[in-house]
């Protein structure tokens, strides 16, 4: 599946290429070579759970970038940020839903078998290969911590 994730970048290269979108162009390239890049420095071919995880760093460094360039008030960088984001989120899986973010939660209690804050890498191990790409992992261990108790 991660091969179908990349040829759909490549072919999306292609595309903005025969359009001659700059912007798009650039933007693609970008993830097109941070997914080479991470797959020649550990010499491996990333399966889709790499690849997700290459665009979840990418969106995080975007977030940051565009959150410091909107209070620099530095508009123009700003926008390519938030443009950058739109399109990076369009290749990641559809975000779960509230109910299914709790109802993962629970199941990861029962199966780890968690009482205390104490068990929390557990069911966050539990958790992350389920939800990688689909959920905002500082929400969910705030939710994990909740459910939990904290001390």
């Amino acid at each position: 599946m991660s091969e179908d994730l990349k040829q759909r970048i490549q072919d999306d290269i292609e595309s903005a290429m025969r359009a001659r979108d700059r912007r798009r162009l650039g933007a693609l390239r970008q993830v097109s070579a941070a997914i080479k890049q991470r797959e020649v420095d550990e010499r491996i071919t990333l399966d889709t759970a790499g690849v997700i995880a290459v665009l979840e760093k990418m969106l995080k460094q975007r977030r940051d970038s565009l959150t410091h360039f909107e209070s620099a008030g530095r508009d123009d960088l700003a926008a390519q940020e938030s443009f950058e984001i739109s399109l990076i989120e369009a290749y990641m899986p559809a975000p779960l839903s509230p109910q299914d973010l709790q109802d993962l939660i629970a199941a990861a209690l029962a199966e780890t078998g968690a009482a205390s804050l104490k068990d929390m890498g557990r069911v966050m191990a539990w958790l992350k290969p389920r939800v990688q790409g689909r959920a905002d992992m500082k929400q969910l261990s705030a939710s994990v911590r909740e459910r939990l108790g904290t001390p």
